[in-house]
C-alpha cells in the first residue's frame, strides 16, 4: 500500500497494521521523522519494523532517523538486491519477535521480550524493538566483545557485507540513552575499542 503524505500514513494506520513501514523523510504536509516519532510514540506500533528510504544520506539525517525510532535507513540511490535483503531481514526479525514471549534476567536487568520493556533498578523503560533485540543479544552474550558486523548479521540478520556499521552505533547510543544511569560514562553496554562493544554485566 502506497500513500503519498505523512497524514495519509497516520491514518492508514489507523485502519491496518502492516508487516513493514518504509518512509521518506520528504513528504508533504509532515515529513517522516515526525510520521517515525508519532508511530513510535503509540505502543500499538512497538514491534511494528520501519525503515528510511530516501535521499537525505548526511550523517545527520541517519542520525535523526534513527533516533525517531527506525530499524534501518537506506539511502536512495540504492541496489534493489540489498534493499530486498534488508526487508528480508526486517521481516524475519518481526516474525522471531512475535514468537519470543520470554523474560531475561541479568544482575540488575530484567528484559521482557513480550512487552520490548526492561527493568533497570526497579524502573520499567520501553524499548524499540531493535533496541530490545540488540540488548537481549548483549544480555545473552555476557562479556563478550562482538565487532560491529558481527553484530549486524546476528540482530539485524543483514548478510556479510550487507547493513551499515552507523546503524550499530546509533542504537547503542540510543539504548544507553534509555538505560545508562550516565550514557557518556557507560556500565553496562561497554565500547571494546577497535572492535565494537560487550556488556559490562555478569561476570
Amino acid at each position: 500500500t502506497c500513500v503519498d503524505s505523512g497524514p495519509k500514513a497516520l491514518a492508514f494506520l489507523e485502519e491496518t497494521l502492516p508487516d513493514l513501514m518504509i518512509l521518506d523523510i520528504i513528504m508533504p504536509d509532515m515529513d517522516g521523522i515526525d510520521v517515525c516519532r508519532r508511530v513510535r510514540h503509540d505502543t500499538r506500533f512497538t514491534a511494528l519494523p520501519i525503515l528510511f528510504l530516501t535521499a537525505k544520506g548526511s550523517t545527520d539525517d541517519i542520525v535523526d532517523g534513527l533516533d525517531a525510532g527506525a530499524d534501518d535507513y537506506v539511502v536512495k540511490p540504492f541496489e534493489v538486491a540489498e534493499l530486498r535483503a534488508r526487508v528480508q531481514a526486517l521481516l524475519r526479525r518481526g516474525m522471531c519477535s512475535r514468537e519470543s514471549s520470554s523474560v531475561l534476567q541479568l544482575n540488575d536487568l530484567t528484559l521482557d521480550s513480550e512487552t520490548y520493556q526492561v527493568s533497570v533498578n526497579g524502573e520499567r523503560v520501553q524499548l524499540t524493538s531493535t533496541e530490545h533485540r540488540l540488548l537481549r543479544y548483549f544480555m545473552e552474550h555476557p562479556n563478550q566483545a562482538l565487532s560491529l558486523s558481527h553484530l549486524l548479521q546476528a540482530v539485524w540478520e543483514y548478510p556479510e557485507t550487507t547493513g551499515d556499521p552507523d546503524l550499530v552505533r546509533a542504537h547503542v547510543r540510543n539504548l544507553r540513552a534509555k538505560i545508562e544511569k550516565d550514557p557518556e560514562n557507560p556500565q553496562i553496554v561497554l565500547t571494546v575499542r577497535g572492535v565494537g562493544y560487550k556488556t559490562g554485566m555478569g561476570e
